[in-house]
């Protein structure tokens, strides 16, 4: 029958990641025969459950890229220490070359408070309440990798020891 649409592989769909194009770039190199251009995407993967991660994909077509990027981001992620399974444990600040991201921890029910490449991050890391900051720059590639940086940094609550 025609005009069905593609049917998939078995086990092709429906995955258990969220996963967000954050960025596509053109990018061509000059070579003797001339310009050989190709994509760079920038992918944030997470379950929504405390794990995300990031992956920089390059080929000749969006598709490949993104899939590259996915399947990295995928390999290298990270857990984030979340407190009743919807803010972060405490605040943290994070400066990655020109940019700088402050993560505050906020009380249930004030949403994500962030900006485009902070908000996708930590959507994808499952919180919920949270009121970010983003300084020094507007390149959407230095925030997601701060904003993931800051999130390392995070320690549980009962690891953080007591001072007095």
């Amino acid at each position: 029958m025609r005009g069905q649409g593609r049917q998939g592989r078995p086990g092709e769909g429906e995955s258990e990641f969220y996963e967000k194009v954050v960025q596509v770039n053109r990018v061509s190199k000059k070579t003797q025969g001339g310009d050989k251009r190709s994509l760079s995407v920038i992918v944030v993967v997470g379950d929504k459950k405390g794990k995300v991660g990031v992956g920089l994909g390059k080929a000749a077509d969006v598709q490949s890229a993104v899939a590259k990027a996915s399947t990295y981001a995928k390999k290298h992620m990270i857990t984030v220490p979340l407190k009743d399974n919807r803010t972060i444990p405490h605040e943290v600040y994070f400066k990655l070359g020109a940019a700088k991201v402050l993560l505050k921890p906020a009380p249930k029910g004030t949403g994500v408070i962030a900006g485009g490449a902070v908000r996708v991050v930590v959507e994808a890391a499952g919180i919920s309440d949270i009121v970010s900051k983003s300084l020094g720059t507007k390149n959407q590639a230095s925030n997601v990798y701060a904003t993931l940086q800051a999130l390392t940094l995070l320690k549980h609550k009962n690891f953080i020891k007591k001072s007095g």
